[in-house]
């Protein structure tokens, strides 16, 4: 946290760029940073911001070697890849000279690292409040980029989905969150990583006091059995990080979570993986989330 704090300071004192005087105060991760000018040349490495930026139309110089969402795919064509979302690629960085580097999630971490080459922020999010997070990057990277009106666009059809989200799970029962990753099996409830679809969907947990880690509270198939939700939210991570392990529908697929009503009655949505686990917060792929949830729920009788 301290050396966060300290390259927010050396942020505040320093970030200026060449060119248009754009300037903007924008919320971060470790608090508001004041950019005294619209940065001509970007670096972004954390996935959600990618997808928001991608949505407003700006362009990104430099990007991480696996975009992990295939409606990113064409961002890399006429971008440097710059390391991935673990790992900055200083070298690269160093030559590529972008006026701001951009990181968040995965990649915060190396902030002190990558801000000896460039003004650096991080723009990570989670929490229950993420959905508030998520509208606060948007309209800040619209005022840094001048494109308020294209991020007030993508606030409305953001909000859209999500009240067509919310209307479509209205007193539909409750919900269990889990993950899998290969046989393996985590849960999720409010307060966690992902208690923001709670929260933010208003969606009742069939098991409220499931332990809030970053990873999640391992479970057994009898956990799930017990808790027998009426929906299962489920996140593949072995298809959001491509992995070959086994996929969450085999690992499902037994006795004792076929007994439960979600499973009886077909109420099981797979998620969209890359969207869920890796862009977690970015405006475009929370947007399809929502609708995967409302299309799911429409369908329930």
């Amino acid at each position: 946290m301290f050396n966060r704090a300290i390259a927010t300071l050396a942020i505040t004192l320093a970030l200026s760029f060449a060119g248009a005087a754009q300037a903007a105060d924008i919320q971060t991760a470790t608090g508001p940073v004041k950019i005294d000018a619209t940065p001509a040349k970007i670096a972004v490495f954390d996935i959600a911001a990618i997808d928001t930026l991608d949505s407003l139309g700006v362009k990104m110089a430099g990007l991480p070697s696996n975009l992990y969402l295939p409606e990113l795919a064409r961002l890399k064509e006429g971008s440097a890849v710059v390391g991935d979302i673990f790992e900055p690629n200083l070298e690269a960085l160093s030559e590529l000279q972008p006026d701001l580097i951009i990181l968040g999630g995965r990649s915060s971490p190396q902030v002190e690292a990558t801000s000896q080459v460039a003004p650096t922020i991080d723009m990570t999010m989670d929490g229950d409040d993420l959905y508030l997070q998520a509208k606060t990057r948007l309209a800040s990277y619209g005022a840094l980029f001048g494109k308020q009106a294209e991020a007030e666009a993508a606030a409305k059809t953001l909000d859209a989905n999500l009240e067509k989200t919310k209307a479509a799970v209205a007193g539909k029962g409750k919900a269990l969150i889990i993950m899998t990753n290969g046989p393996k099996v985590t849960a999720y409830g409010p307060g966690s990583r992902f208690g923001w679809v709670h929260a933010t969907l208003d969606l009742p947990p069939a098991v409220p006091d499931v332990e809030a880690a970053t990873h999640g509270e391992a479970i057994s198939f009898e956990f799930i059995a017990k808790a027998n939700p009426d929906w299962l939210l489920v996140l593949d991570r072995a298809a959001a990080i491509g992995s070959e392990d086994q996929n969450a529908k085999a690992t499902l697929d037994n006795e004792l979570v076929a007994g439960t009503t979600a499973w009886k009655k077909g109420q099981v949505i797979y998620l969209p993986a890359g969207d869920f686990y890796i862009a977690t917060g970015g405006v475009q792929a929370m947007s399809r989330v929502f609708t995967a949830i409302t299309d799911a729920y429409s369908k329930a009788q």
